[in-house]
Protein backbone atom coordinates (compact mmCIF):
# COMPACT_ATOMS: atom_id res chain seq x y z
CA UNK A 1 0.00 0.00 0.00
CA UNK A 2 3.05 2.53 0.49
CA UNK A 3 4.47 1.90 -2.73
CA UNK A 4 0.73 2.95 -4.37
CA UNK A 5 0.73 5.86 -1.89
CA UNK A 6 3.62 6.92 -3.21
CA UNK A 7 3.66 6.74 -6.69
CA UNK A 8 0.40 8.56 -6.75
CA UNK A 9 2.09 11.91 -4.48
CA UNK A 10 4.78 11.83 -7.16
CA UNK A 11 2.55 11.80 -9.71
CA UNK A 12 0.35 14.47 -8.16
CA UNK A 13 3.66 16.07 -7.62
CA UNK A 14 4.92 16.04 -10.66
CA UNK A 15 1.53 17.03 -12.51
CA UNK A 16 1.60 19.59 -10.32
CA UNK A 17 4.96 21.04 -10.69
CA UNK A 18 4.13 20.68 -14.71
CA UNK A 19 1.15 23.20 -14.15
CA UNK A 20 3.54 25.91 -12.46
CA UNK A 21 5.98 25.58 -15.50
CA UNK A 22 3.58 26.16 -17.99
CA UNK A 23 1.88 28.99 -15.77
CA UNK A 24 5.89 30.70 -16.34
CA UNK A 25 5.83 29.58 -20.02
CA UNK A 26 2.35 32.02 -20.50
CA UNK A 27 4.09 34.36 -18.29
CA UNK A 28 7.12 34.90 -20.57
CA UNK A 29 5.14 34.06 -23.49
CA UNK A 30 2.28 35.81 -23.79
CA UNK A 31 1.91 39.01 -25.43
CA UNK A 32 -0.44 41.19 -23.05
CA UNK A 33 -0.20 41.59 -19.16
CA UNK A 34 -4.47 39.95 -19.22
CA UNK A 35 -3.43 36.94 -21.08
CA UNK A 36 -0.26 36.49 -18.48
CA UNK A 37 -2.61 36.92 -15.67
CA UNK A 38 -5.08 34.48 -16.73
CA UNK A 39 -1.59 32.03 -17.41
CA UNK A 40 -0.33 32.50 -13.85
CA UNK A 41 -3.57 32.24 -11.77
CA UNK A 42 -5.33 29.06 -13.46
CA UNK A 43 -1.92 27.04 -13.70
CA UNK A 44 -1.03 28.35 -10.10
CA UNK A 45 -4.00 27.23 -8.52
CA UNK A 46 -4.58 23.79 -10.60
CA UNK A 47 -0.86 23.06 -9.65
CA UNK A 48 -1.09 23.73 -6.32
CA UNK A 49 -4.22 21.93 -5.91
CA UNK A 50 -2.28 18.52 -7.60
CA UNK A 51 0.63 19.61 -5.51
CA UNK A 52 -2.02 19.83 -1.84
CA UNK A 53 -3.28 16.44 -3.53
CA UNK A 54 -0.36 14.25 -3.68
CA UNK A 55 0.79 14.93 -0.51
CA UNK A 56 -2.65 15.06 1.34
CA UNK A 57 -1.65 10.49 2.07
CA UNK A 58 1.59 11.42 3.07
CA UNK A 59 0.19 13.46 5.98
CA UNK A 60 1.22 12.36 9.39
CA UNK A 61 -2.12 13.19 10.35
CA UNK A 62 -5.55 14.80 9.87
CA UNK A 63 -4.92 17.98 11.58
CA UNK A 64 -1.61 18.39 9.11
CA UNK A 65 -3.99 17.77 5.95
CA UNK A 66 -6.69 19.89 7.08
CA UNK A 67 -3.87 22.52 7.42
CA UNK A 68 -2.32 21.91 4.19
CA UNK A 69 -6.44 22.08 2.57
CA UNK A 70 -6.41 25.94 4.61
CA UNK A 71 -3.57 26.80 3.04
CA UNK A 72 -4.51 25.59 -0.51
CA UNK A 73 -8.42 27.40 0.17
CA UNK A 74 -6.80 30.58 1.21
CA UNK A 75 -4.47 31.09 -1.72
CA UNK A 76 -7.44 30.16 -4.03
CA UNK A 77 -9.49 32.86 -2.33
CA UNK A 78 -6.60 35.18 -2.46
CA UNK A 79 -5.40 34.10 -6.07
CA UNK A 80 -8.95 35.74 -7.48
CA UNK A 81 -8.82 38.78 -5.33
CA UNK A 82 -5.26 39.82 -6.44
CA UNK A 83 -5.61 38.46 -10.17
CA UNK A 84 -8.70 41.22 -10.19
CA UNK A 85 -6.88 44.16 -8.65
CA UNK A 86 -3.80 43.39 -11.21
CA UNK A 87 -6.57 43.23 -14.13
CA UNK A 88 -7.95 46.59 -12.51
CA UNK A 89 -4.57 48.36 -12.65
CA UNK A 90 -3.85 47.08 -16.44
CA UNK A 91 -6.90 48.69 -17.02
CA UNK A 92 -5.84 51.86 -15.63
CA UNK A 93 -8.29 51.87 -13.36
CA UNK A 94 -8.37 52.33 -9.64
CA UNK A 95 -9.36 49.88 -7.15
CA UNK A 96 -12.59 49.77 -6.27
CA UNK A 97 -14.09 51.64 -9.65
CA UNK A 98 -17.42 50.57 -10.41
CA UNK A 99 -18.23 49.22 -7.56
CA UNK A 100 -21.22 49.56 -4.75
CA UNK A 101 -18.78 52.43 -2.71
CA UNK A 102 -18.02 54.25 -6.17
CA UNK A 103 -21.76 55.17 -6.64
CA UNK A 104 -22.71 56.05 -3.20
CA UNK A 105 -24.63 59.46 -1.99
CA UNK A 106 -22.27 61.94 -1.40
CA UNK A 107 -19.96 61.56 -4.65
CA UNK A 108 -19.03 64.32 -6.75
CA UNK A 109 -20.36 62.43 -9.93
CA UNK A 110 -24.36 63.52 -10.07
CA UNK A 111 -25.16 60.92 -12.44
CA UNK A 112 -24.26 58.40 -9.55
CA UNK A 113 -27.10 59.61 -6.87
CA UNK A 114 -24.07 62.68 -5.78
CA UNK A 115 -24.46 66.53 -5.59
CA UNK A 116 -21.47 68.42 -7.27
CA UNK A 117 -19.07 70.23 -4.89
Amino acid sequence: MSVARDVFTLACLLAGAGFFLAGTLGLLRFPDSLSRLHALTKADNVGLALIVLGLLPQAGSVLDGAKMLAVWALVQIASGTVAQLLAQAAHGESPGAGSAAAGTVGSADPERGGTPT
